[in-house]
């Protein structure tokens, strides 16, 4: 008997370690309305599609999606929705990295600046001569300083909540390594961390960074729990962004001075900010990292198996 079967085609990168999946055909008709309308019908009528892209047996906790759009601006190069394992991100800095190498790959974009269409609004991206990327993310800035956080079965935690594209909470760990070997206590404490943030008055934080010293030639490293309890393999472009936002009202870091933000992998994004409202504490980061494309495939989902929507 004659299987059907429906085909995804898709470019994997990876931005420092973190992967992203670009659909560049076969994905879900999300209509002409805006990229906030769109992830919302995406979400409500597709959200099997999110699931089959980049759950397993297909994908990994750790991967991200990125669905290629046409942009409802007709001055962007695209638009875009990022999703993970467990939903949608309204903007994700290595993602943004990986597709800009990704049009590059397909030869859809040339060096220069691109403006990227996004459910939060639109970044300004530039392909450098070197193969780098840099992009002017979204506005970012602090919602709560010095936020006194009770975690079970731990010492009381003060950390700050920020936006840099999804909402974080930062934590200064003193005289801390972070060490990939020790990813797996540190997912459990982030995830605990997180619990304890969300139920004590920021149901809105999905991500938690840990700051410590830096092993490179760095400013920090930082470890990143994802919303779906992966760990971020790059330094987190909205992290690094979150960061920036944090820096910038503490007056720790000058508009325009660079900090370097290594991963717990030890790769690194260099990142700077200029004002935007001085008053109200908001800044615009800009962000440099390399991304590496790395296959080129087709997705098959066929209509007998169990597991063609993924699990999870």
């Amino acid at each position: 008997m004659k299987r059907s079967c429906t085909r995804i085609s898709v470019v994997d990168s990876h931005t420092g370690g973190e992967p992203t999946r670009v659909v560049i055909a076969g994905g879900p008709d999300l209509g002409k309305g805006t990229m906030a309308e769109r992830v919302e019908k995406f979400r409500r009528e597709h959200d099997h599609f999110r699931s089959a892209v980049v759950n397993e047996p297909r994908g990994s906790d750790a991967m991200v999606g990125a669905l290629l759009c046409e942009p409802q601006d007709s001055s962007c190069a695209a638009g875009v929705i990022f999703f993970n394992n467990v939903g949608y991100l309204g903007m994700c800095g290595h993602g943004t990295i990986g597709l800009i190498v990704t049009l590059s790959h397909l030869g859809r974009i040339s060096p220069g600046a691109h403006k990227i269409e996004t459910p939060v609004g639109i970044v300004t991206a530039v392909l450098n001569e070197n193969g780098s990327v840099t992009f002017e993310n979204v506005p970012s800035y602090r919602k709560a300083k010095g936020v006194t956080v009770v975690v079970p079965n731990e010492s009381q935690l003060i950390g700050d909540v920020a936006w840099g594209g999804n909402w974080f909470f930062l934590v200064q760990l003193k005289d801390q390594r972070l060490k990939l070997e020790d990813v797996e206590s540190l997912t459990n404490f982030s995830w605990r961390i997180r619990q304890a943030v969300n139920a004590q008055g920021f149901p809105e934080v999905d991500h938690v960074e840990l700051f410590g010293i830096p092993q490179g030639e760095a400013n920090s490293r930082n470890f990143v729990l994802c919303p779906g309890k992966a760990y971020d393999r790059s330094p987190c472009g909205t992290g690094t962004s979150a960061k920036l936002a944090c820096l910038a009202a503490d007056n720790k870091l000058a508009e325009g001075e660079p900090w370097v933000q290594e991963s717990i992998i030890g790769s690194q994004f260099t990142g700077t900010f200029r004002w935007i409202d001085r008053a109200k504490g908001v800044v615009s980061p800009t962000l440099t990292g390399t991304a590496f494309v790395n296959a080129e495939a087709t997705l098959i989902l066929t209509d007998h198996d169990p597991f063609r929507f993924g699990i999870g």
